[in-house]
């Protein structure tokens, strides 16, 4: 009791200095209340879920190493989380919005999300973690812009627009997981939404979106899928898309005149308004990938909004702009591989701090361990449709896992026994089991696809650089198809069917951090894990700052006392703090 009495001693100097440092930066407050609001975006009314009366919902935009303040409130007839696409949340994992680090927020409760973004940049989003909430909506941009010293890698654009692409049920979500429930497939979504508005039609009254530009101006349009499941590929008609960042880095700069959009990814473009003024123009976001015997069922699952340039005196004409690659564009997948291995890092851009880009040298990472996550079509498990990697469909813990560690129940809760390269012996299973990751190391993951769709999968906390991907099984050789020089760093991936694709994490970040399929369906019926990444050389910890005053309970711990002195589990992880928060004050300030 001395020992924690000196330690608790030792703290006050440090949270008064820590606090003195975060004074200096800008606090970013938002609000944001999620409810139900009635809307047709494909001429049937249905319920879909708005964020402060919006659907999509509000910008939240903020400057690099902000602290961000969200207050959410759920006015929803059922639990809700709200996470965050792509942030990488800086040994924050408190705040990360999913099942395995956050009890849920009641309806009629509100809770505030308080994380910094740290050093990062760039376009990312936020929506509903549970119970295929986010295909009713729930979702709105999240910017982050550079600090006024560090120059962007192009000309300043004219303006910004956010766009939302995603495929649409005019069934609500909780039809839609009872279907699931029921081990019914989803089937062909109703079609396809831009802003979450039908697509422009002269045959159907749709209220389809529009957005209108300046002549001869260039505009960064930032793009995200965030529907169900379905690949999307985006363009617009007579003008070109030029990449420059995804997921909160900046690429080589390249033309396109279509991108394919995965499930759960984000790109910005800069697109100049430099065709004919008296015209108006199509936006074009249509499926890739869908199984050819229903192209015939897709044909009208086409989402279409309208670009059109002020003081316009005509109206869009002709057919649609097609994807470019024909004629079996929609399903060729060595093109598709082809065009995202062409997205590579602009090495000499500044991100989010004064370093460039390419200073971090992952080739000389040597990956201290490799895992295989195998992804098989959905099979019954326990008489029950589940989705699994490596023969393991998740189960969702009664309380996060953190918790579950400090109250030292984590034999209780879950088990570190995740494999890391072929499936088990047995039959496939339903448990808590979790990949132990070390801080500072670097791990390989094949993402191994052996269903029949392609699969979007995505890790919260870190960017991870996409190696290579193929056909057919991976191999050691396939290390032949690497990029180990100037690859991208993102944070969500394909994986196409009977394919493969390998990502390299350098895990700099400690905590529980969620690896998951972005499919909704794949993800609600067990398609994920978390990765425990602790410090060996701080009593294994998984955490370098205390629990939130404000943190839930739930499950079998929901009538606990909080007042727990936090410090106890780990002592010597907070004198060491300490001592490193001295020596590097200058720098954090």
């Amino acid at each position: 009791m001395a020992f924690l009495g000196s330690c608790i001693l030792c703290l006050i100097p440090f949270s008064l200095l820590f606090g003195l440092c975060f004074s200096f930066a800008t606090v970013a407050e938002f609000k944001l209340e999620i409810s139900y609001i009635t809307l047709s975006p494909l001429g049937v009314p249905q319920k879909v879920i708005a964020v402060n009366g919006m659907f999509p919902g509000p910008i939240l935009n903020v400057t690099t190493n902000h602290l961000v303040n969200v207050t959410v409130t759920n006015k929803l007839d059922e639990n809700l989380l709200i996470t965050w696409a792509g942030l990488r949340m800086r040994r924050t994992f408190w705040q990360d919005g999913v099942l395995g680090t956050n009890c849920p927020i009641p309806p009629n409760r509100n809770w505030t999300y308080e994380f910094q973004v740290k050093d990062q940049i760039g376009s990312f989003f936020y929506f509903p973690s549970l119970n295929l909430q986010r295909s009713a909506g729930g979702f709105g941009s999240f910017i982050i812009n550079n600090l006024p010293i560090v120059p962007l890698p192009f000309d300043t654009p004219y303006g910004d627009i956010v766009v939302f692409i995603s495929d649409w049920y005019k069934q609500s979500h909780k039809a839609l997981r009872g279907a699931l429930n029921n081990g019914t497939d989803l089937g062909i979504p109703d079609g396809v939404l831009i802003n979450g508005k039908g697509p422009y039609s002269t045959a159907e009254p749709f209220d389809y979106e529009k957005i209108n530009v300046v002549p001869g101006k260039t505009y960064r349009i930032r793009v995200h899928n965030v529907g169900v499941s379905t690949c999307l590929n985006f363009r617009i008609q007579n003008h070109d898309l030029l990449l420059v960042e995804t997921e909160g880095r900046y690429t080589v700069q390249q033309n396109n005149s279509s991108f394919d959009i995965h499930v759960g990814q984000s790109y910005s473009f800069l697109v100049t308004m430099n065709q004919d003024a008296n015209s108006d123009y199509y936006i074009v976001a249509s499926p890739k990938f869908m199984n050819p015997n229903q192209t015939y069922q897709w044909q009208n699952g086409i989402g279409v909004a309208i670009l059109y340039y002020s003081k316009l005196k005509g109206k869009a004409a002709g057919p649609l702009p097609t994807d470019p690659v024909p004629p079996n564009g929609v399903y060729n997948t060595s093109l598709a591989m082809e065009q995202s291995m062409s997205i590579r890092q602009d090495l000499n851009a500044t991100g989010g701090g004064p370093s460039q880009q390419g200073k971090f040298e992952y080739r000389l990472l040597k990956s201290s361990e490799v895992f295989i996550l195998r992804s098989t079509q959905p099979s019954t498990i326990d008489g029950k449709l589940r989705a699994t990697f490596n023969g393991i469909s998740f189960k969702n813990p009664g309380y996060p896992i953190r918790l579950a560690d400090q109250f030292d129940k984590s034999k209780d809760v879950y088990d570190l026994d995740f494999p890391n390269a072929t499936l088990p012996s047995g039959p496939s299973r339903i448990a808590t089991s979790l990949i132990n990751g070390t801080y500072n190391h670097s791990m390989e993951l094949i993402l191994q696809n052996n269903d029949t769709v392609v699969l979007s999968f995505h890790m919260d906390g870190h960017s991870f650089f996409v190696l290579g991907m193929g056909l057919g099984e991976w191999t050691k050789n396939s290390t032949k198809l690497y990029n180990m020089n100037d690859t991208i760093s993102r944070s969500t991936v394909q994986v196409f069917p009977g394919g493969w694709t390998a990502i390299l994490i350098y895990l700099d970040n400690v905590g529980v951090w969620n690896l998951r399929a972005e499919n909704l369906n794949r993800w609600y019926l067990g398609q994920e894990t978390y990765m425990r990444v602790v410090d060996p050389l701080v009593d294994n910890a998984t955490v370098f700052a205390s629990v939130p005053d404000n943190v839930l309970y739930c499950g079998d711990i929901e009538n606990y006392p909080k007042s727990i002195a936090w410090g106890v589990e780990h002592p010597k992880l907070y004198l060491m703090l300490l001592v490193v928060f001295f020596a590097s004050i200058l720098i954090l300030c």
